[in-house]
Parts: structure tokens; sequence; C-alpha cells
């Protein structure tokens, strides 16, 4: 009786939100992609699967006619496409990894260029040729000198220092190693000495895209150019790290990514210009031809655009989304829904499965998500809606609306920036009250007016207003960046945790009955996880060379003082702190030699002593052996000898690469927790490997 009255229930709240049911579809199409990510062998990806196929029977065992018997049905098995989707994908990408770092020489065909003026090098992706040591593509950084007039095309020489690409260093952090298969990358490196070039290549003409930045960057210097030439062309590589690091923090770090806000920008600009001119015809008029013209002249717009900007994966979003919305809108439909949004997300999904483990999708996703779902809510289409008012106050409703918007979008993307970034701004509201405005209506349109005038050589006004207005932007960001209180930093989000905050965010943002309350109950366990998450005692990176300490106070010290920015930025998002790091060998409980450092960890029970090389000189295991037998912790980043074993936990070269980096709970129980999952069957875990060390091709052959 009671299961039959709960069936019923649930039938009645479908039958109430059918409109909304197939919103569900790109969820569950995505959780079927987030299952084969989350699950490390191919034995649980085939359970998964049987799971499933169980799930679909059960829905059609409770009824094809029922709505929740078909919800469960195709639910189940579209999740099921969705991993075999990614699962396929990731077989289909498949490429040789290089096995181990090697120097080596070998010709290659630059692929793409990307310029970083703002560190002095410039990063390429390369064929290499003719070595079947290689694999297929390497991303090498170079020199700014190096890489002169080095254009797309060009077949070059280089001897290069390679690695395989890297794992994430710590838990919780960026694993590049992951991306890159789905790049087909299947090494990195830095190139040694000058690069061999075909005579006469280095004069050819760069692509449109370079040509493009490069008078943008003549035009407007320093960062503010950078920012210029990444709203035209998506080339970020003229932006300081300071002034990155400030719109991060800001907030504001969406305006440098060719996305939603830029796609539509270009596209409603193009369709009213459009639209004005073909209004000057009144037979084109009067034929109804105005509106269909228009958007073809916005979508030809958006197209060059996205095709200019380098047609990365978040421009294609937004460019398909564009698509979307002129066809709504041509059919005479509401344009901007959230069917719109999920019919995005699905193109998206099957084209790209992969993008969903990424920031990219999630962000921008959850931002428009967010936005539609407000603005479709009853207590805010009645708090917007026109009414006869004085225009100031008008003008405060909508700016009022702006704030309230900007408000939920920060809220729906706080777990998102917390489990990848390990922090989230708390500005980001109000920064963006000014910064969107400001982007669209005055340095966009500055923009593109100084690029059409430079053709008869009057576009400098137009530039002068875009480097005012982009100083100002910049300005804004330090200002908000450097506020008290600008950014939460939080340590790891567990994945469950995630699972859970996502999972209710949706069920807040797609149904639109009272039900929909009920998704505060994971949305708050989620959230509830990540703040009582304690921060790490230590955090060991992968390569054992640098270690991070808990000291009293709640900053961090670090075992190699002279450890650059990279790896003092990995540390402190790791363990969710934004204080500098000082140097373990200054505290006063730690003792140091040239080769080790030792310290006691924790309080009372649980206090831990902790032995950690920092030398690079051969110790024999004899002279060791009772410093390690005394230590509870032994952490090298060498292999240690037989004789040297802690009480509780050696670390050396051999364990780190099993495990990658380590987060050490040192509590009454203590707990390490591993960057790379025992028994992970990920393709990328374990690819087809290469030597790098057979070459193939003389010296005086290359770039022949």
């Amino acid at each position: 009786m009671y299961w039959r009255a709960l069936a019923d229930g649930v039938e009645a709240r479908l039958e109430a939100e059918r409109e909304r049911i197939g919103l569900w579809l790109p969820v569950a199409l995505g959780a079927g992609i987030a299952i084969w990510f989350l699950l490390p062998a191919k034995e649980h990806w085939i359970g998964a699967l049987f799971l499933l196929a169980a799930g679909l029977l059960a829905g059609l065992l409770i009824g094809w006619q029922s709505r929740f018997g078909r919800a469960v049905a195709i639910g189940c098995g579209v999740m099921a496409a969705g991993l075999l989707l990614i699962w396929g994908r990731a077989l289909w990408v498949a490429a040789p990894v290089l096995a181990a770092p090697a120097t080596t020489q070998f010709s290659a065909l630059v692929e793409r260029v990307e310029p970083l003026p703002a560190k002095g090098q410039v990063r390429i992706l390369a064929r290499p040729l003719r070595r079947a040591d290689l694999p297929p593509r390497i991303r090498l950084t170079l020199r700014s000198e190096q890489a002169k007039d080095l254009a797309d095309g060009e077949t070059i020489g280089v001897r290069a220092r390679l690695m395989p690409p890297p794992t994430a260093s710590l838990p919780g952090g960026y694993d590049f190693a992951q991306r890159a298969w789905f790049d087909r990358i299947g090494a990195v490196g830095t190139v040694l000495g000058d690069i061999a070039r075909v005579p006469g290549r280095g004069n050819a003409s760069p692509p449109l895209r370079a040509r493009l930045s490069a008078h943008i960057h003549e035009q407007v210097g320093g960062s503010a150019g950078g920012i210029a030439a990444a709203l035209v062309t998506g080339d970020r590589g003229a932006i300081s790290e300071a002034d990155e690091e400030a719109m991060r923090r800001s907030g504001l770090a969406h305006l440098l990514s060719i996305s939603g806000l830029h796609v539509t920008a270009v596209v409603g600009f193009a369709m009213l210009l459009t639209l004005r001119l073909l209004a000057l015809n009144r037979r084109l008029a009067l034929a109804g031809y105005v509106l269909p013209l228009a958007a073809a002249a916005g979508a030809l717009a958006g197209g060059g655009y996205t095709l200019l900007a380098g047609a990365e994966v978040p421009t294609l979003r937004s460019f398909i989304a564009a698509l979307l919305v002129l066809v709504a809108f041509l059919m005479g439909r509401e344009a901007l829904t959230l069917r719109l949004v999920a019919a995005g997300a699905l193109i998206v999904l099957i084209w790209r499965p992969e993008s969903l483990a990424g920031p990219s999708f999630q962000l921008s996703f959850a931002a428009v998500t967010a936005i539609i779902a407000l603005h479709e809510s009853r207590p805010m289409r009645t708090f917007l809606a026109r009414r006869d008012e004085p225009w100031l106050l008008r003008l405060g409703r909508g700016v009022a609306g702006l704030l309230i918007t900007g408000l939920v979008v920060e809220v729906a993307l706080a777990p998102i920036a917390l489990f990848h970034f390990h922090k989230a701004g708390l500005y980001g509201a109000l920064a963006n009250v000014v910064a969107i405005p400001l982007t669209t209506f005055v340095i966009m349109p500055a923009e593109a007016l100084a690029l059409a005038f430079d053709s008869v050589g009057l576009g400098a006004p137009f530039w002068w207003v875009a480097d005012h207005a982009l100083r100002a932007l910049i300005a804004l960001a330090h200002m908000v960046a450097d506020a008290p209180g600008a950014v939460a930093m939080l340590p790891s989000f567990p994945r469950w945790g995630f699972a859970l905050a996502i999972a209710g965010g949706l069920w807040l943002l797609l149904w639109q009955t009272r039900w929909r309350r009920a998704g505060a109950v994971p949305l708050l366990i989620g959230m509830a996880a990540l703040i009582v998450q304690p921060r790490p005692d230590m955090l060991i990176t992968g390569d054992g060379k640098h270690i991070a300490v808990a000291v009293p106070g709640g900053g961090y010290a670090l075992l190699r003082d002279r450890a650059g920015d990279y790896i003092r930025d990995t540390m402190a998002e790791a363990a969710g702190v934004d204080a500098p790091m000082i140097a373990l060998a200054d505290l006063d409980h730690v003792e140091c030699n040239r080769d080790f450092c030792r310290w006691s960890q924790g309080e009372g029970s649980a206090r831990r002593t902790i032995l950690a090389s920092r030398g690079r000189d051969r110790i024999e295991g004899a002279d060791i052996a009772a410093a390690c037998a005394a230590a509870d912790l032994v952490i090298s980043d060498r292999w240690l000898p037989r004789e040297c074993v802690g009480r509780w936990l050696t670390i050396d070269r051999d364990s780190l690469a099993e495990t990658g980096g380590l987060a050490l709970y040192l509590g009454e129980t203590a707990e390490a927790v591993a960057a790379q999952r025992a028994g992970d069957e990920h393709p990328w875990r374990l690819p087809e490997q290469l030597s790098g060390n057979d070459e193939a091709v003389p010296t005086a052959d290359l770039a022949r």
C-alpha cells in the first residue's frame, strides 16, 4: 500500500512537470560519462552497464504507459549510452605516449603556434617526422627569440628535452595527462638551443589570427593589449600573470575566454546592423526577408568569429547555442529557454564527451542554466516586469536585477570553482555589474570599430577608447582582488560531496513545482562535506621533491624554500590557503642539515616524528638506518636503501611512482590520500609507450 501510494505520488509530480522532464536527458547522458571517469577499471564499467540495463528493464516492468516507468527506462538507457560514448571516444583518440624523459633531436611539422609574450615564450604543437619512436603530436615550449616569425605549417628541426604528459602532482590537482590523451598529445618538452628551419620558409605570411593579434598588440600595449587580443582572437599570451590572477580572484576571468558573452555580442551586433540596413529596402521589408537575412548575417558573423578565435571547444559550444537561439527566433519560439540549454548540452556531449570533466563545460552551462532558471521564476519576472515608473527607478530596477543575477550565478558556480580550483571569488557579482556592461557595450564595440577603421587609417580614436576602458577593467580587477576576503579558499572537495552538490543544484534549477526544494538537502550536505573537510597536515608532490607542512596558525612551510611560483601556487590550492609559505628550516622545532630535516607533527598521542630528505648526495643504508627507525614517517625523492624503514610509512621514488602525490592527515587515525588510484585502468594511465631514444634521423637531415 505504501509503495503504491509513493508511486502514485511520483507519477502525479512527473505529470505536473511533464514539460521539464526532457531537460534531464543531457543530465542522464552526462551522468553516464561521469560514471566512466569515476570508476577505475574495465570490470567496473561493464558492471555499471549491466546495472543500467537492469534499470532499463525495471522501467519497462513498471510500465511504459506511466511517466515514471518511461523516465527510469529512458534515463538508464541514456546513461548507458553516455558511458559507452566516452569509452569509445577514449579508444578512438588513442595515441602512444612517451615512456620516460628523453633528450633527442628530430624534425617536425608545426601544427599550431601560440605566442606567450608576457612570459617571453612561444608554445607550439608539432608532429614529429620520420620518427616512429616519438608520439604523433608533441607540445613544445620555446623562448620568443628561438621562435621568431615561426608560422603554422612550417617544418623545423629541434633538439628538445621531452617528458610524458604530467599527471596531477597532488590529490585533487589538475591532471594534464587526461586532457593530453583526448588531444592526442604524447609528450611535452622544452626546446634546447636554436631551431633549424627550411630556408625562405620563415618569410611566409603568418595566419590571419596571428597577424590580427600582432596588430592589436601594436595598438594597445601590455596586459590591456593582451585582453584586447583575447577578446578578438582568443590569444591570451600577452596578459601578465599578475593581471590574470587578479581577473581570476575578482571573478572576471570568464571575460578572457571567448564564450557565450562574446559570441552573443558579435551575433547581436551583426543582426542589429543588418536589420537596420535591410529595413531601408521596402521590398525586402514587405516580403518578410529582413529577419531571416539578419539571422543569417548573425550566424555568419558568429561562425567567422569562432574560426578566428581558433574554434576552441568553449567558443564552438557558444556558437552552437547561438545558432539554436537563431533557429528558435526564426520559428517564433521563445529563444532563451532551458530546452535550448539542454539541446546545446546534448550536442556538445555527443560531439566531445570528455568536455564534461573540464571546468569550462561545467562553469558555462551552470551559469547559463542558473540565469535562465532565475529569470523564468515568477518572483524575478514580477520584479523585472515593465511598469509605468520614473526612469531612475527603472534604471535602479535593472541594476538590481543584474546584481541578483550575478549573485545567483556566483552561488551556482561556487561548488564547481571550489572543486577544480579550490577557490571562489566572493565579490564577483559586484565586479561583474560593472565589468560586463563595460566589456559588452564599450570595449568590444570600440575594438570592432577600431579594426574596421584601421583599413583606412582612422582607427586611432577607437583604440584610445578601448585602451582606457581595458585599463579601467584591469584596475577594477585589482581593486576587487585586493579587497579583504575577496577569495574563499578551501582544501580538496570530496568527489561524493561534489556529486551531491551538483545533483541538488540541478534538482533546484530544472524543476518548477514545490518538490524542487528537496534539492536543497543534497546541495547542503555536499557543501557541508567541503566545509568540514580538514586541511592536510602534509602535502608531498608526485616527484617527492616538494613537501608542504602545516604549521600553527593555519599556514604552511615548504621543505625547499627555493620552490618556484608554480609549486607554491599548486601547494596553496591543495591546502586551501591564501598566504605565503615560509621555509620549513626556519622553524624552531625543525632540525635540518645538508641532507635531512627532522621534526614532530601533531599533538598528544597523534604526534609523529618525520624525517625528510632534501640533499642530493648518496647516503649508505647503515648510516641512516637508526634515524629512519626512530621516525614514524620517512620521505625521500630518491630510492631509499632497504635499511631505511619508518615506523608507520616510508615514501620514496618507488612508492610515489605508484601513488603519485600524497596528502597526509596525521590525526588519531593517520590517513594517506593518493593522487593516483590503485587499479586505475583509464587509457591515459596505461597507454602504449614509446622510448624516444631510437633516433632515425641524422642531425644533418634535420628540417629537410
